[in-house]
């Protein structure tokens, strides 16, 4: 069809006057051009909401594609344009056909203009249009149209509607008064002969989902289209409720707060008035000037606190500064300037403590003992470092929380591990935000008194890096001589830790510097015989664990021979931290069973062990046997260990030695000094003199995964060596220890009571050691000594008697 008979007037024609279609009854009445509807119209969708008949209101789309379309409906006096919902496409082009609607809306529009490719008009609905047949299915769209009007109603329940429908929409303007402006628009117009024209208003006004409203749109019997109406605006009232309830619930607390507020700030000026009250500033200084109260605090350092004070009370409370003065003033003024707890010098009821906390261990509670009797005496403790060295699980920290008990000190423990910032010792400068004191001003102030004793745990693992070096910091805490005057960096005052008792652990010494060595005095815990792991078991793991757990001994108990066999072949290290875990997995195996089963009681035997624990982690230790072969003592950090040397003739072909073992530098001098000295001295022992002129001699020590070193493997290489040229082997157990030198002097070596231990745990009972170690030997406890044959010997030749030869005398 031709654009020039789009906007044609059909011919008049007759009707029923009851249809609902818009005729001209009369071919030769007067109209005026704008008045007249064509038949045929150019359509736009409206995607967010149906367009109804009674709205004024602008209209927005894209320049792109429907600025065509706008342009030809402008040509026409009319401007008439149909407004046919159609659900958006997702790539926001132009719909088809058959998405749109059948009932539509035809508008006038007023005022269009285009502004960053979106047109904007004024579209006046004016009635209802059904589309008749499509006439263009691209856009610009055209169709033809058939226009529907509303039957004209004035019985009573069309005017009841009406009165309901407008009684809602006024309860609906007092709750949102954004609804007001609609209303003034269409009041002007309204009349009770259009009740069609009140319901789609009604509908238009309300926020209902698109497909309710193009119902009430496409509802042509006017009451059922009012009814529809009605029910969106209860529906929009509801919302409207549960709205300002929200709003009025919001509105209640913000006013409370507001008003509390401005109540408290009234308040504080009031009393500040009165003189009842303080400000925030005043009201710190006077903390912390109750904080010295009582306190004896160093003239310099009272001073320093004073200016703090005077500064304090002149900076603004909202400024940078005053948060880091106040901080500085609280922890000055937290520390126990001169507060000092009793201590408890009975040396019965101290001994009565330590016995309780341990099983063992009698000659480190000696030396304790000693220590708290010599502070006794002089009616004051302090002035000595203690640093117990030993391997782990031995009890070096409950040691350490023991001696405070015994003391009835404050006790307070930090871990040295892994520290690398000198700051950490002496405290950050003050000259961030964030900066903090050490770690020493820290413990004073959460023990709140000055004499302490003070854990310095894993002091062996302490680190260095670019950011100092924590253990050169320590020697100033650490040295009696200086820490009565020890200094903070943060706090910049002389702080005194002479009253301090410090009690250090490591597990080895080598990586101790020895500068921070020297101020301590070492005390060396070994590690645990079989007989005092089972009465550690007994007394302390066992009945612990039970308590932690809510457990009865008659519900749950192990027998004495259980313990020894878990000792003996679950549990050998030097501690007993590994023992407290297998009794651990013991019982909770043994609760599962009581849980599942109907038994009340367990009796955990030896039989029982490998169920709930697997098979032994060790096995009976056979001592390495045959010609060559001498068994050796070594220590190491984690305790003594037995340690085999075999060696072995390989060929005949030429002169010399093999090591194999992964030793260290220390060790492989030692097996060239051995080596040497039998060479030289094979006559002299009655071994065959050409034997090491013309062998190839290998040398090993077994678990060549494990590295090996140290100074006291000479006498066991130059025995094995001297067995291989006897052809003699050693043919009972037998282990020694001690360093060689190339004239055959036997040194001494450290470790006794490890290697000690060692031997009787491989059931080794017949030792030699140095005799410059007699004294090591006599100073251990009956209990290590109990059962153990011990030579001493000056020279290797006392050494070549004892095993191929006539015995020494000297036996102990």
């Amino acid at each position: 069809m031709s654009d020039d008979n789009v906007y044609e007037q059909p011919e008049g024609e007759i009707v029923d006057e009851n249809s609902d279609e818009v005729v001209i009854s009369d071919p030769k009445a007067l109209a005026l051009p704008d008045d007249v509807l064509p038949d045929t119209l150019f359509i736009l969708p409206v995607s967010s909401r149906p367009f109804f008949p009674a709205q004024v209101q602008p209209v927005m789309v894209d320049a792109e594609p429907w600025e065509e379309t706008l342009e030809r409906i402008a040509e026409f006096p009319q401007a008439a344009v149909g407004l046919i919902y159609a659900e958006k496409t997702a790539n926001g082009g132009a719909p088809n056909v058959a998405n749109f609607k059948q009932i539509g809306c035809v508008a006038r529009i007023h005022k269009a203009e285009k502004q960053d490719e979106k047109i904007t008009f004024l579209a006046q609905g004016l009635k209802r249009i059904e589309i008749v047949e499509w006439l263009e299915t691209e856009a610009p769209y055209l169709a033809r149209v058939r226009y529907i009007n509303d039957s004209t109603v004035a019985d009573e329940e069309a005017k009841a509607y009406s009165i309901a429908i407008l009684d809602a929409i006024k309860e609906l303007i007092r709750l949102n008064p954004l609804f007001s402006e609609d209303l003034r628009q269409y009041l002007g117009r309204f009349s009770f002969n259009e009740p069609g024209l009140l319901a789609d208003f009604a509908a238009s006004i309300t926020s209902a989902e698109p497909n309710e409203l193009y119902e009430a749109l496409s509802t042509l019997p006017v009451i059922e289209r009012m009814k529809q109406s009605l029910l969106l605006l209860k529906k929009e009232l509801e919302i409207a409720h549960l709205q300002n309830e929200i709003s009025a619930e919001v509105n209640d607390k913000i006013s409370k707060h507001q008003r509390e507020f401005f109540l408290k700030e009234q308040l504080k000026v009031i009393q500040k008035e009165l003189g009842l009250s303080k400000d925030d500033r005043t009201s710190d200084i006077d903390t912390f000037q109750e904080r010295l109260d009582g306190k004896n605090v160093p003239d310099a350092a009272y001073e320093k606190i004073e200016d703090e004070l005077h500064k304090l009370s002149i900076l603004e409370t909202g400024s940078p500064e005053y948060g880091v003065t106040r901080n500085y003033l609280d922890w000055a003024t937290s520390l126990p300037w001169g507060v000092h707890s009793e201590d408890n010098l009975d040396i019965s009821k101290a001994r009565e403590v330590l016995n309780g906390h341990h099983s063992g261990l009698d000659d480190v509670k000696d030396r304790i003992i000693e220590f708290l009797a010599l502070g006794a005496h002089r009616k004051e403790m302090g002035g000595s470092i203690m640093l117990l060295v030993g391997p782990p699980g031995v009890g070096k920290t409950s040691i350490g929380k023991s001696v405070a008990a015994a003391l009835g000190r404050k006790f307070y423990r930090f871990s040295l591990g892994g520290m690398r910032d000198e700051s950490e010792i002496k405290g950050h400068r003050r000259t961030y935000i964030g900066s903090l004191p050490g770690k020493f001003v820290q413990a004073l102030k959460d023990v709140q008194v000055e004499n302490p004793v003070i854990m310095l745990d894993e002091i062996d693992k302490i680190g260095s890096s670019f950011q100092g070096d924590p253990a050169s910091a320590l020697l100033e805490a650490l040295d009696p001589e200086q820490n009565s005057e020890f200094l903070d960096h943060y706090l910049d005052m002389r702080i005194n830790l002479s009253k301090t008792l410090f009690v250090c652990t490591a597990n080895q010494l080598d990586t101790i510097p020895a500068p921070l060595l020297d101020r301590m005095d070492v005390i060396r815990l070994s590690g645990y015989i079989a007989e005092e792991k089972v009465a550690i078991a007994k007394q302390h793991l066992w009945p612990k664990l039970l308590k932690k757990n809510k457990l009865l001994k008659k519900q749950l108990n192990i027998t004495d021979a259980a313990l020894k066999h878990i000792i003996e072949y679950y549990a050998r290290e030097a501690g007993v931290r590994g023992l407290d875990k297998l009794l651990q997995k013991v019982l909770r195996k043994s609760v599962v069973r009581l849980l599942t089963s109907e038994t009340e009681s367990i009796n955990v035997g030896v039989k029982d062990l490998e169920d709930l624990l697997g098979m032994p982690y060790f096995r009976s230790e056979k001592t390495l046997k045959g010609v060559g072969v001498v068994t050796g003592l070594a220590w190491t950090s984690m305790g003594g260990a037995t340690l085999p040397v075999e060696a072995n003739k390989v060929h005949e072909l030429t002169r010399g030695l093999k090591l194999t073992g992964k030793l260290g530098e220390v060790m492989k001098e030692s097996a060239e000094i051995a080596y040497s000295y039998v060479l030289s001295h094979t006559k002299s022992y009655q071994s065959n003199p050409e034997f090491f002129d013309k062998c190839l001699i290998h040398l090993h020590v077994p678990e060549g995964a494990t590295p090996k070193d140290g100074p006291s493997a000479g006498i066991t290489m130059a025995t094995a060596l001297m067995s291989l040229a006897k052809g003699q082997a050693v043919n009972r157990p037998l282990a020694m220890t001690g360093e060689l030198t190339l004239t055959g002097q036997v040194l001494a070596v450290g470790g006794i009571r490890e290697k000690i231990i060692a031997a009787k745990r491989s059931k080794v009972n017949e030792i030699i050691l140095p005799e410059a170690n007699r004294r090591d030997f006599e100073e251990l406890p009956d209990s290590v000594k109990e059962g153990i044959s011990v030579h001493f010997a000056e020279r290797f030749a006392d050494v070549e008697k004892i095993v191929f030869g006539k015995l020494s005398n000297d036996v102990h």
